[in-house]
């Protein structure tokens, strides 16, 4: 939601000062500009991605109104869950497991994060992972290779709209001055005509310009560096899972599981380990 709030604040701003040194909202509103602009924007960005990465697109800039910060609080909530499966392997053996990880939207253990299974990558990375442990038939340093391409290859898709948003950007100052050009060409036929009409042509043709720079700088950038955060902050969340299930693999107990996931995790949401066993032994 910032995202869009940052944006407003400044197009708002950007009109307000327009408006203070008296220039008139009026002479902006230029149909045939935003055409051309847009549509030209519209055009590149499925001529070079096609309706699977516009859709995705699509999608990634909806999540930005409701996407929410991984905290300290989600991470303790993350190993907090981790630390009940593998307490749970350690009692009952592995095929303790079977049954969450086969259908983990009824699993009362999964159930107690919602947040973790709201995210379905790191929900299928951790299932199809301990189905892989549960067969007992790949070593942990595989698993640990196995999971790191799973998360590179996610990570890869998930900035694919970020990266198609941002080429558009960049290509918007550029179309603005073709829309400026076409604009000067019109404006070239009325030499000779009343001066106040040759200026009113030349301020549309530069109306063209600053749609462009403008779109390009305040709303696809800042729209493509919000999906781009957004993806890489998922990186950690997946990596502390990973660290947590190398660990489990190799048959540690299940708090030292739960601390290589913890020491994975960034210095400013990493909760301390006090905090982390107080809340993993808690009810």
């Amino acid at each position: 939601m910032i995202t869009f709030v940052g944006i407003i604040i400044s197009l708002v701003c950007t009109m307000l000062g327009y408006v203070l040194h008296h220039g008139q909202i009026s002479v902006l509103i230029q149909p045939t500009e935003f055409i051309i602009i847009f549509g030209c924007a519209i055009g590149i960005f499925l001529g070079s991605n096609g309706m699977v990465v516009a859709k995705a697109s699509v999608g990634a800039i909806s999540g930005l109104l409701k996407a929410k910060p991984i905290t300290k609080s989600s991470y303790l909530n993350l190993l907090k869950m981790l630390y009940s499966l593998f307490t749970l392997a350690r009692k009952d053996g592995l095929l303790g497991l079977e049954q969450h990880v086969e259908n983990p939207g009824s699993s009362d253990i999964f159930n107690t994060n919602p947040e973790f299974l709201a995210n379905h990558h790191a929900t299928e990375l951790l299932c199809d992972t301990l189905k892989v442990i549960l067969t007992g038939s790949v070593s942990s340093h595989d698993l640990s290779d196995m999971m790191e391409t799973d998360i590179d290859i996610a990570h890869e898709e998930e900035m694919v709209p970020s990266e198609a948003i941002q080429n558009v950007g960049d290509a918007m100052p550029a179309v603005g001055i073709v829309a400026a050009v076409l604009g000067v060409i019109i404006t070239m036929g009325k030499i000779g005509g009343e001066a106040a009409a040759i200026g009113k042509s030349v301020a549309a043709a530069l109306v063209g310009t600053f749609i462009g720079i403008l779109s390009g700088y305040t709303i696809f950038f800042p729209i493509a560096r919000a999906i781009s955060i957004k993806v890489k902050a998922e990186g950690p969340y997946l990596q502390c899972i990973r660290h947590a299930l190398v660990s489990f693999a190799r048959g540690d107990a299940p708090l030292t599981c739960v601390e290589f996931a913890r020491r994975s995790i960034e210095p400013h949401v990493r909760p301390s380990f006090s905090e982390m066993e107080e809340t993993c032994k808690s009810k």
